[in-house]
This record gives C-alpha cells, structure tokens and sequence, in this order.
C-alpha cells in the first residue's frame, strides 16, 4: 500500500537529513570530510619529512654552539606543531623531547660525580671524593665540580639531544605505514621490521594513557610509581597481541614470499650492493678527513649510484604490487631540499669558522650566535609553510536543543 502525501511529508520532517531523528533535538552532521584519495594525493610522502629531519640531525652532528642547538630544536618544534596530523602515532614527539631532557641530565650528573678531563679554575662545588686502588688512575668519584667541565659536558650533550628531537619530528610527521610502502622492493623485510619498531613507542604512548585514563574515571592511582606498575602488565598484554596479530597478517598477506631470479642477477646485485656500501663508506671517510678532500665526493657519489643500482635489482626478486603508490611531487622536493640546505650550510660554516660553530669552554666566555648559520637553519622552516596543512580533528556529533 502506498504511503498518502502529508503521512511522507510528516515522517521526513521526524527525519532529518542525516537520518537522525528531530524530535526532542536533532543532532549536529559533521563537516564533509575528504576522501581517502583526496587526502592520499594532498598529503606529503613521508620520505620528504625524513629526509629534512635526518638532515636537521646531520646538521646538529657539526656544531656544539648552544644557540644554533636550540634553534634547531625550536625550527623541528615549530614544523611539528603546524603540520602534524591528528593520529595516534603523530603523539611520540613529546615522548621524544623528555628523552632529550633525560639524556642532557644523565650527562650532566655523570660529569659531576666522575669528573670532567677538561680543565677548569672556576670550581662550583667540591664533593667528597672517593679513593680508588691504583688499578682505576684516570677514573675519580667525587671531587671539584667546574663551571667549565659542566659547560662541556652540556654543549656536548644537546648535540645528541638535539638528533632525538630530530628523529621525534621525522615520527610525528611521517605515517610510518605509508612509508613502508614507499621503501624499494630489497628492502621490504628491513623495512617491516624498522616501521614495526618505530611505531612500538607511539602504540605503547597511546595504551598508557589510555589506561591511565581508565584508572582515573575508576578512581585508582594512575600517578608515580605505583600507578605505573599496576598499569605496566595491561600494556604488555596489549603489544603481545598486537604482535600476534601483526604476524598473522604478515603470514596471510605472503611476507617473506620470493620470486626466481637468475643467478647471474643474483651475483650482480650483491656485487653492486656490497661495492656501493664500501664506496659510501670510503667516501664519507673522505668527506671527514682533509686528506680525502679530494676523492671523497666522487667516490661517494659512485657508491651511492652502485648501491642503487643494487636496490633496483634486489627488487626484482620481491613479488608484490603498490596500491596507490605516494608520489614525490614539487612539495616534496622543496621540503627536501630546505632540510639539505640547513645541512649543507652548516657544513661550509663548520670548515670556514670553527671557532663560530664549536664555542670554547676554556676560559669560559658567553657563545655568541653566528649570524649567516642561524640564517641558513632557518632555511628548515619551509616544511611549514609548502607542506599541506593536516586535516582539522574530527569533532563528535553535538545534541542541539529543540
């Protein structure tokens, strides 16, 4: 039987657009949100974001200026909070700054109880030392605490911290499933097994708080050490059958599975592979050194062209297909590129003015901030500015009065 007219105009206006009923309220739709292809084809390859972090880390590795430390820091900060997705693996850039802090105080307290081999006139505080036998010379507990030994000590540890700060950007900016999927085809298993380990922190970050925010609505301890402990062997249950179903989709998916290749493409690939390893190593030692200035660059860009040459090979004999592959667009070559600039830079003022880039602690002086390479690290802000700006955090349905 049919519906009469005014029956169908009641039961839509009951209705509204979005299925939910009107009556007693009706409930707010969510904005439109992208399709996954749009949002596939706006994002940025992840390769992009770890390259300009790992070349921010690169340039950290050639200075101890405190000031151009904690400029990169402050450029890798700012990236992250611009253009960081809303997702649960993008959260571990905190958890990578504590470690920082963590290893700047270790540090800190290692030279002040075991003692600093540099030098120092201006004595901080005199601890009681311990005697040692004779079998430990060079080794002392205790002691004087120098301003100048606890300046080196500090300059040489934001170096390190600031490489975890780094590689903590590189994590909250880069989805680490689609950067599996981007890796050549010869280094799929490596892959699986570093993006496995890369996303072990952000999972465990996100069981932590989300058990700790279970015990607080329960009225538990969720705070020190007792707190952590009651909450540690919910999170291990947690990452084991997280393991368990990562193997089972591995094994029903076919990892592990090759394809017959020739035994002379076989011998070629490891030839070329092995040659373009050795070749990057001989070259970056020339690089280092100021004897092998001059065949350090040819020789590594010889060995990084073997050593791809390999890759490409090697991913012959892998039997798998790329749905939607990532593509590496204008955006990504700039983003890329203004973390190999900051790097490059860095380089030339490290070999032009030493003294600029590597403060000295004695005698103690104030370091100043060199203003070409402040310029050039600066250069590292351009990730915030072309790279596309993350989609806004989903919003629950609210309930409007009627």
């Amino acid at each position: 039987m049919g519906v009469p007219p005014r029956e169908r105009s009641r039961a839509w206006g009951r209705v509204g657009a979005g299925g939910a009923p009107s009556g007693g309220g009706t409930l707010s739709a969510p904005a439109s949100a992208p399709t996954p292809l749009r949002h596939r084809r706006e994002s940025l390859h992840p390769g992009a974001w770890w390259l300009w972090a790992l070349a921010l880390g690169t340039a950290a590795t050639r200075t101890t200026n405190p000031l151009l430390l904690a400029l990169l820091v402050t450029v890798s900060a700012y990236v992250v909070i611009t253009r960081r997705p809303h997702a649960p693996w993008s959260r571990s850039y905190g958890a990578f700054v504590k470690l920082a802090l963590t290893v700047l105080l270790i540090r800190l307290l290692f030279t002040t109880l075991l003692g600093s081999p540099v030098p120092g006139t201006h004595t901080l505080v005199t601890l009681p030392e311990v005697p040692l036998p004779d079998w430990a010379q060079g080794v002392r507990l205790g002691g004087r605490v120098t301003a100048e030994g606890l300046a080196f000590a500090l300059y040489d540890a934001m170096k390190l911290a600031t490489l975890l700060v780094c590689v903590g950007a590189a994590n909250a900016l880069a989805n680490p499933s689609r950067l599996l999927k981007s890796l050549p085809g010869a280094l799929y298993e490596m892959g699986v097994a570093v993006v496995v380990a890369l996303t072990f922190a952000p999972n465990l970050i996100a069981d932590v708080q989300r058990l700790r925010a279970a015990r607080r609505l329960r009225g538990r301890h969720d705070k020190g050490v007792r707190g952590l402990l009651q909450v540690g062997l919910p999170v291990l249950e947690g990452a084991l059958e997280r393991s368990v179903a990562l193997a089972a989709a591995m094994d029903a998916r076919g990892y592990g599975r090759t394809a017959q290749v020739p035994a002379p493409v076989r011998r070629t690939t490891t030839a070329l592979t092995l040659g373009g390893l050795l070749g990057i190593c001989a070259g970056t030692y020339g690089l280092l050194t100021a004897a092998g200035g001059t065949y350090g660059i040819p020789v590594l860009l010889a060995g990084v062209a073997a050593a791809f040459g390999g890759l490409w090979l090697g991913g012959r004999r892998t039997v798998r297909t790329r749905y939607r592959p990532d593509r590496w667009d204008a955006r990504a070559w700039l983003v890329t590129a203004s973390g190999v600039a900051v790097a490059a830079l860095l380089f030339l003022a490290a070999a032009r003015d030493p003294a600029a880039l590597h403060p000295g602690v004695v005698p103690l002086t104030a370091p100043t901030l060199p203003l070409w390479p402040a310029a050039a690290v600066l250069l590292g802000l351009l990730p915030a500015f072309v790279a596309p700006a993350p989609d806004p955090a989903p919003k629950t349905a609210v309930k409007e009065p009627s």
